[in-house]
């Protein structure tokens, strides 16, 4: 651990502003200045992860190889620093509540009283230890949820104050990301807000080493001079964090504009290497060069009111178009209305060039979801099925090619006559929710003859899950019979990881997800496939 450096970043004056975002830039310019990087999101929320949070509210659960359930913004992490990460990399209020507590149940403090100084603080430091210690990193950077001043963040931010006299100054520095709002009347960018968050850091003992100014205009030389003098910061380290047209343009934006590496190798005594962002710069001028070339993808979604609940899905479909040179026009399509035979929603279906059914739990608009596997499968249109979109379209199959009644997923009629999607083995309908899923990386053998081993070019593979419900193996061969092809099994053959159909262009759906393994240099090989396909 003592040969870890370690980065807080803060955030102040309103949620939203990109704080993962900003974490994952520098991350990936640490990265391509060749230190191994590894990062930590402390969320102040009492849940012990986000497992059972709504995705109206929360957004994506991003699963980790280990079988984490974690916060998104470890999405960002992993895409832009292209590092897998773990369980270590998301600690949450409620995970160090039951820990601390436990202890105390247990004798583990001898008869103390448990206070949130020193018992909650400590915990937090000894995570963060921990997590620098089994990760080996040369570079740990930390975000800190929420912003600065909410109550449920003070323990984070004692610690953080901690942490940085225990370590030295040498070894630890802050970055504090914060908005300066455009006052159209008066036409100006104001600092107070910033001011004002630099100061609750203060009374916290926290002094910004760095600050990053967001805005969605240009920041003039004034305002930079005016938060350096009132923040207490070197000019060169109020660094403009403009709104930009694609989010893999930031560590551009910080690396090529303001030199962010040098004032972070300065503060941290490293010796200085360059960055090397070519493939970054690469990407941004693809995407630029063809953000005219439009295809039209139609994700049929269940949580389209938050647009996070398909943050990776929406940036592994991001990363597929730009490898195949053209821009994503995405139509969200609402599952449920298409049940109710929404004229408008049924015309956006028809006008993509591929359908995309993503994952979900829960029967509201299941039968949506299987209207567009349907209309996929008979117009001959490129599918992708994410965990529930396989489900829907083995659902669908059966219902429709075999022509067989009452066939459904237990999940959503634990009494149909064909349940083709049945609960895991060794699990119940009644069991708690929380960690019973089907969690983390599993290992699959793909038949050599199907679209995915064309795709991935090997037989063997490893990808995430997280679902409760399975392909009924008692339906193999009736449906196999019928042209559903099992493209992809488990080692052992007892699962189904991937069906295929055999008389179409492009009929792709996994269990698993593959969202969680793309990467924008690197799409993934069922995202580039199907994009491919679609552009055809």
């Amino acid at each position: 651990m003592q040969s870890t450096k370690f980065i807080f970043i803060t955030g102040g004056v309103c949620s939203g502003l990109g704080k993962g975002i900003a974490s994952a830039s520098i991350g990936a310019i640490l990265r391509s200045c060749g230190h191994k990087v590894f990062t930590l999101k402390l969320d102040p929320y009492l849940n012990i992860d986000p497992g059972t949070m709504s995705p109206f509210q929360h957004g994506e659960v991003y699963v980790t190889d280990d079988g984490a359930e974690t916060d998104l913004d470890l999405g960002h992490y992993e895409r832009f620093i292209d590092t897998n990460l773990s369980k270590l990399s998301n600690l949450t209020t409620g995970r160090i509540y039951e820990k601390v507590l436990r202890g105390e149940r247990s004798g583990d403090y001898l008869g103390k009283t448990i206070q949130i100084i020193p018992h909650i603080t400590n915990e937090i430091k000894n995570h963060i230890k921990k997590a620098a210690e089994e990760s080996k990193a040369d570079i740990l950077l930390i975000e800190i949820g929420g912003t600065v001043g909410d109550i449920e963040g003070e323990p984070y931010l004692e610690a953080a104050r901690q942490f940085h006299r225990e370590v030295g100054q040498d070894n630890a520095l802050f970055v504090h990301l914060t908005l300066l709002p455009f006052l159209k009347a008066s036409g100006e960018l104001k600092t107070k807000p910033t001011q004002a968050s630099v100061r609750e850091l203060y009374r916290r003992g926290i002094q910004p080493d760095i600050i990053l100014a967001r805005s969605d205009k240009a920041i003039d030389r004034e305002s930079i001079e005016k938060i350096a003098l009132f923040a207490d910061v070197e000019e060169k380290a109020v660094i403009p964090a403009p709104t930009v047209k694609t989010i893999y343009e930031v560590p551009i934006n910080f690396e090529k504009k303001h030199h962010i590496s040098e004032i972070i190798f300065e503060k941290l005594n490293l010796a200085k290497k360059k960055a090397k962002l070519e493939d970054w710069e690469k990407l941004v001028n693809n995407i630029k060069a063809n953000h005219k070339k439009k295809l039209s993808i139609a994700l049929v979604g269940k949580y389209n009111q938050n647009l996070d609940a398909y943050l990776s899905v929406v940036e592994a479909l991001k990363s597929a178009c730009y490898f195949n040179n053209v821009t994503l026009d995405l139509l969200w399509v609402n599952a449920a209305k298409l049940e109710k035979k929404d004229q408008a929603e049924w015309d956006k279906l028809k006008k993509a060039k591929g359908i995309l059914v993503p994952g979900g739990f829960g029967n509201r608009g299941i039968e949506g979801k299987i209207m567009a596997a349907r209309y996929a499968r008979e117009h001959k249109k490129p599918y992708l099925g994410l965990c529930l979109g396989m489900q829907v379209a083995t659902i669908e199959f059966t219902r429709h090619v075999l022509k067989t009644s009452e066939v459904n997923s237990t999940e959503f009629d634990q009494k149909t006559k064909n349940p083709v999607i049945h609960i895991l083995p060794g699990h119940t309908e009644e069991e708690e929710k929380g960690g019973t899923l089907r969690l983390g990386s599993y290992p699959c053998v793909l038949d050599k003859n199907s679209l995915s081993f064309k795709a991935y070019g090997s037989n063997k593979i490893d990808e995430r899950h997280r679902h409760r419900y399975e392909f009924n193996m008692d339906y193999r061969e009736v449906l196999e019979n019928a042209g559903l092809r099992l493209a992809g099994l488990s080692p052992d053959k007892r699962l189904l990881e991937i069906i295929e159909l055999k008389d179409h262009p492009f009929f792709v759906a996994s269990q698993f997800h593959p969202e969680f393994k793309s990467r924008p240099l690197r799409p993934h090989p069922l995202f580039r496939e199907f994009i491919k396909a679609s552009v055809k």
